[in-house]
């Protein structure tokens, strides 16, 4: 990726250009020491003088009013207001027409930058005399925020309009407009800091000093990334909107740099030194404010894509090259306006321009797909196998492949315009989002209709969430979502989810970056200095014992420090290390194979795989999917390889179960769900085997429940109860056991035939089903005398 600059023959300002801004990505506007304002129309590359100010007047930053906040017109049209600070200690509120609208007096000295918060609520000022000022929208003056000795460069706002970022010397300080909060400080250069900006979307901040440094930071001032001393001073900075990217500007210098840090290309116009940097709303083409007088546009392309043997390459505003590597076949696609983004994934390139959004097949770059957008300003694309995600400032949108809109997600306070690949997932049947008012809670929508997912609850982690990803194969009633909490904690939890509650399962710690696999529910990640992909994720709700041995690591110390997971696709992973070059890793394929042959219920030749490789990692991953899926054949023979004796006994006892329902019901006690097999056992009307499973498990209360519930076995629960209590030589407490005890005789006699009998029903149950067959085993039936044989899963003594 690089931008390609363009600037005039002949500088269309005399003196030094101050600063510069945009109203939409065809008109730019300009401000200089000639005391000019001019607009500039990309478009018919006319410029026209907006506004003359007077002589004393000289512009030092320029700033529209935010679309997003309804600027007077937002949308396409752009805003109608802009600020414009100068160097005789005001600030001037002026329209698009050129009109001047209000000239306040702000401070004592230059005001040197203005800024307009995100919600369009407020104005911030910075000034010589080192005052940093709050101002109503209407120019009324609501509090000075600090007083400093330094003089103060640079001011932007904190995401949610609420805190302010200046500068103070060479250190930089965020405020709250609370009153009473306390500031956080830090020294951030070893010279004076020129200028700094704070994008809402990735919530990073950058800053650019004297001694020649750009650096990121986050918000609790620990640095992300601090770059090599250039040679001259970093007069400008500025995120683009969607925070993916960031250009750097100094003398003859333009740089545009990843938000990790690490640059993708230099640039060296003659313009003297950049003293202002201003992205389009659009983030594809960048200006600058130059010293000679002279206003450089620059535009962003060769912006590089990958999809197995196809390559994607925006070589210029309006044209993508796909190239396939395989033939070397190579496809020129054209576009009538702007490229603004591109997607590549699942055999489909998504090309939204400034009017309109362009689908193609990998199998036919002919024909393409393509309907008109509402808003030409996307910001986001996501794909999926069988649909994609369109964001734009105001919504979500889900579209398919042959161009249909198949609904459009919202919730009360969705702010579309902030969602990033960090904060928003897509799989086949479902939609994620994390919502930005309150970081604990995520919204989970169904994908074919955009109504909320379950009993319609967002999922509510216990801290904030800084990472989602939803898994993209199999049946959505098993979809899972993995979280990345603010201490860098993974877990695993149940999209879908009806009256029971959502199990949340962790996963794994000091995790970096992760990435689901494309074709397989395989979970890569970098955690705590390690490369780590989990075979069989699923295997953490099925059984724990196996969890940590469906696991593969290695050492992740020959990718550097803080490298991040692109994609996963295969059993090939693309890692970005931290000075930007793409490296690649690989996995053993079997898994992804054997999760091909779960998925197809091709139970044999997964046998035969696990076999032929002789690894214990797969056949622990065997285990755990034919646990799940609860084939019992595959399960024993899987377990037995893995030396599990004990649970291979447990399945040899429940193949002895003559119906279905309690095969599955005692399935799901093997896989650590007492609950979901007692509720497996109560939709199939057995009763007692819902009864008796209670008695295993010791969950007395429960079991005494349900039969008086249904005025059945309420002696064989006392009966149990009570040789409990001779056992450990107890006397009976529980109120409800004593109530019931009183007038009920306890003869077990009578308590087996009634056992006995109901085994007799279920053997001459009309839908009984034939156990699979199996060599010897033990009738199911507990012995009164001891504790019926089970799983030890105890819930609640």
């Amino acid at each position: 990726m690089r931008l390609k600059t363009s600037l005039q023959k002949e500088a269309k300002h005399s003196e030094l250009v101050s600063c510069v801004g945009w109203t939409t990505p065809e008109e730019c506007y300009s401000g200089a020491d000639d005391h000019l304002v001019l607009k500039w129309n990309l478009n018919s590359n006319e410029t026209t003088t907006l506004v003359k100010l007077p002589d004393d007047v000289f512009p030092t930053d320029m700033h529209w009013f935010p679309k997003s906040a309804g600027g007077g017109g937002a949308g396409k049209k752009g805003s109608d207001l802009f600020v414009l600070t100068s160097t005789d200690g005001k600030f001037h509120l002026i329209s698009r027409s050129g009109r001047v609208e209000k000239s306040i007096d702000a401070h004592k000295g230059a005001v040197l930058s203005g800024r307009w918060s995100w919600d369009g609520s407020a104005l911030v000022t910075a000034g010589e005399d080192g005052q940093v000022k709050i101002w109503s929208r209407s120019g009324m003056l609501r509090s000075t925020l600090t007083q400093n000795s330094n003089t103060v460069y640079g001011v932007a706002w904190g995401p949610d309009s609420d805190q302010v970022l200046f500068t103070n010397g060479r250190q930089l300080v965020i405020k709250s407009l609370q009153a009473n909060a306390k500031p956080t400080m830090w020294k951030a250069h070893e010279g004076v800091i020129l200028n700094v900006d704070w994008n809402p979307v990735n919530n990073l901040i950058l800053s650019g000093g004297e001694d020649c440094r750009y650096k990121v930071w986050d918000t609790y001032g620990r640095i992300m990334y601090s770059s090599s001393a250039h040679d001259y001073p970093i007069t400008s900075i500025a995120w683009t909107p969607n925070g993916e990217l960031f250009a750097v500007g100094s003398f003859n210098t333009l740089r545009l740099c990843d938000q990790a840090g690490w640059s993708y290309s230099l640039e060296k116009p003659n313009t003297g030194s950049l003293f202002k940097l201003a992205w389009s709303s659009d983030g594809t083409q960048v200006a600058g404010a130059c010293g000679n007088g002279q206003v450089l546009i620059a535009n962003v392309i060769e912006k590089r894509l990958e999809w197995k043997n196809f390559e994607a390459v925006v070589v210029s505003s309006k044209q993508i090259h796909v190239r396939n590597v395989m033939n070397e076949a190579v496809e020129k696609l054209d576009f009538r306006d702007r490229v603004i983004k591109v997607s590549l994934c699942f055999n489909h390139l998504v090309v939204a321009t400034a009017s309109q959004c362009y689908i193609y097949n990998t199998k036919n770059w002919n024909t393409p797909m393509i309907f008109d957008l509402k808003e030409g300003n996307i910001s986001l694309i996501l794909q999926a196998e069988k649909h994609f995600m369109l964001v734009d400032s105001s919504n979500v949108y889900i579209y398919s492949y042959d161009g249909r809109l198949v609904c459009s997600p919202k919730y009360p306070g969705l702010r579309a315009d902030i969602l990033n690949y960090q904060t928003v997932s897509l799989s086949n049947d479902t939609v994620a989002i994390r919502d930005k008012t309150d970081e604990k809670v995520i919204y989970v929508f169904d994908a074919q209709n955009g109504k909320p997912l379950g009993d319609g609850k967002p999922i509510t982690h216990k801290l904030e969430v800084m990472e989602i990803a939803l898994d993209q194969c199999g049946p959505a009633t098993e979809r899972r979502l993995a979280i990345i909490d603010k201490n860098r904690d993974l877990y695993l939890t149940s999209v879908r989810v009806f009256g029971t509650e959502r199990k949340s399962n962790k996963l794994g710690n000091m995790i970096q970056s992760l990435c689901w696999n494309d074709s397989a529910n395989m979970l890569a990640a970098l955690a705590d200095g390690k490369f780590t992909v989990w075979y069989y994720p699923n295997t953490i709700y099925v059984d724990r014992d196996l969890a940590s041995r469906t696991v593969f690591e290695k050492e992740a110390s020959e990718f550097g420090k803080n490298p991040q997971l692109l994609n996963f696709i295969g059993n090939h992973i693309i890692i970005r290390r931290a000075e930007g070059s793409l490296v690649g890793t690989g996995v053993s394929p079997y898994p992804a194979i054997l999760h091909s042959y779960v998925q197809n219920s091709r139970w044999d030749d997964a046998v035969r795989l696990c076999r032929f490789v002789k690894d214990d990692v797969l056949w622990c991953c065997l285990a755990a999917m034919s646990a799940y899926a609860k084939e019992l054949n595959t399960a024993e023979i899987a377990y037995a390889s893995i030396k599990e004796a004990e649970k291979v006994q447990f399945i040899v006892n429940i193949k002895d179960i003559p119906v279905k329902e309690a095969r599955n019901a005692e399935m799901a006690l093997l896989c650590g769900s007492p609950q979901d097999a007692e509720s497996i056992l109560l939709t199939a009307g057995l009763i007692f085997r819902a009864i008796m499973l209670n008695i295993q498990l010791y969950n007395w209360d429960r079991a005494l429940e349900l039969a008086v519930k249904h005025k059945t076995h309420v002696d064989t629960v006392l009966g149990y109860r009570q040789r409990y209590l001779e056992r450990f030589e107890k006397k009976e407490k529980n109120k409800r056991f004593l109530q019931y005890s009183e007038g009920i005789e306890i003869d077990w006699e009578k308590i087996d035939a009634k056992i006995e009998l109901e085994y007799q029903k279920e053997r001459e149950r009309p839908e009984r089903t034939p156990a699979p067959s199996t060599g010897g085993g033990t009738a199911d039936r507990p012995d009164r005398s001891e504790r019926p044989r089970g799983r030890s899963q105890v819930s609640g003594h």
